[in-house]
């Protein structure tokens, strides 16, 4: 979805049938719509440890999710467009806010740093040990923070020592290099196999016939 198609299924109210797709975010007449300020576990992530077993949260809040709302009628207000071009906004069914319902029964957090609509109801479904408040449970933004982590590491396996430059090929076969800290370097990942490479410097990258990312 292109970021002039999400500003104009902002631009007014979504009205329609409820999708699941996750605790904190669901689908309207086909539209993503991410749910504002709350913060729901990943489908892949699990709770547990500290002498508790493991078990899929994620899923789990998802399914509870789709037991109070799949299928019903919500009106959504929008609120922002987010970096994935989802509409965030404020839904709700028969009147009453979807987020803040996820939020008190424990099946979503309170995202702080997006507002405080749900602060106090995240604090009293915890001193109630409702839903994932029950159980060691790791932030989902942490979460995701971690699995980041991971993947960038993964990624720069098989980088000789010192060059850390990647040389990507795209799609269209276009030859492009990422330097750390770029938006996408983490995600890049070479294949040598594929004509991709690591580069030691931009000299040599563009020596090559590479041009740097634009991001």
């Amino acid at each position: 979805m292109s970021a002039v198609f999400g500003a104009q299924i902002a631009a007014s109210d979504i009205t329609g049938t409820v999708h699941v797709s996750d605790a904190d975010t669901i689908r309207i007449n086909g539209i993503p719509i991410r749910l504002h300020a709350i913060d729901a576990p990943e489908s892949d992530q699990r709770c547990g440890g500290a002498n508790q077993p493991q078990w899929q949260c994620g899923l789990w809040s998802k399914s509870e999710a789709q037991v109070m709302f799949q299928g019903r009628v919500a009106r959504c207000e929008e609120v922002d467009i987010d970096k994935y071009y989802r509409v965030v906004a404020r839904c709700f069914v028969d009147g009453q806010d979807m987020g803040r319902v996820l939020v008190q029964n424990g099946l979503a957090f309170a995202y702080r740093k997006y507002g405080l609509d749900y602060d106090l109801d995240e604090k009293a479904a915890a001193i109630a040990d409702r839903g994932l408040h029950a159980t060691q449970i790791v932030a989902p933004e942490q979460f995701r923070a971690h699995a980041r982590q991971a993947r960038a590491k993964w990624a720069l396996a098989g980088a000789p020592v010192g060059c850390l430059i990647k040389g990507n090929i795209s799609r269209k076969g276009a030859r492009i290099f990422h330097v750390p800290g770029q938006k996408w370097y983490d995600e890049t990942r070479i294949r040598p196999e594929q004509g991709e490479r690591w580069f030691c410097s931009l000299e040599e990258a563009r020596k090559a016939g590479w041009r740097m990312a634009r991001d």
